[in-house]
């Protein structure tokens, strides 16, 4: 996975009031949550980061570790939750989970299909169904994307979440899950039809 750098600052004041005020100090109300536990609840570490840093973590197809300096405290984390305003789309609150090298975590990686399908050679077309799968992993294992060789996939089959696997990491979206299919077109129903006719 790669790395990325963000500061932040702690807040003290939280609450809808005092969010409004970051906000328009082009800052954005953050929340990490960690190893430390109060009542069996995580407690969060409340902060604040300018939107400007947070624009290259967000709005990119890529997964990252985070680098945390909340205050000169040095944190490892991995983004958890984005909130974003259902009218303007604006940036509202984002949530970390701190991580370690030895205890696991789930994370939604990137798919990537490699060759080129025998099912797309004879006139089908590739439907990907699913963006990313959901793996669990200690975080320095987890890759930047999952490659998914689909030069034998036939017409008219599909590649199943069950069908994958990859060393390290346990497959946490369910089996059953279609991550891929050649769909019959009519040029590849033609060419099939001349083919039996033949």
């Amino acid at each position: 996975m790669k790395e990325i750098k963000i500061s932040g600052q702690k807040r003290e004041a939280v609450g809808k009031k005092a969010s409004k005020l970051i906000r328009k100090e082009g800052l954005v109300p953050c929340n990490l949550y960690g190893e430390a536990h109060k009542d069996g609840k995580p407690v969060a570490i409340s902060f604040t980061v300018p939107m400007s840093e947070l624009r290259k973590l967000v709005y990119t197809p890529h997964i990252y570790v985070v680098e945390l300096a909340i205050d000169g405290e040095s944190h490892t984390a991995v983004l958890k939750e984005l909130q974003f305003h259902p009218v303007t789309d604006a940036l509202l609150h984002v949530d970390f989970y701190e991580v370690n090298e030895q205890k696991p975590i789930v994370m939604g990686v990137p798919v990537k299909l490699t060759g080129l399908a025998q099912g797309v050679r004879d006139g089908g077309r590739m439907n990907m169904s699913i963006r990313k799968i959901n793996v669990k992993a200690a975080y320095k294992q987890i890759p930047e994307q999952l490659d998914i060789d689909v030069t034998a996939l036939q017409l008219g089959k599909s590649i199943k979440v069950g069908d994958l696997n990859f060393e390290g990491l346990e497959l946490v979206t369910p089996k059953e899950v279609v991550v891929c299919s050649i769909k019959a077109t009519r040029n590849s129903i033609a060419t099939a039809a001349a083919a039996a006719e033949e």
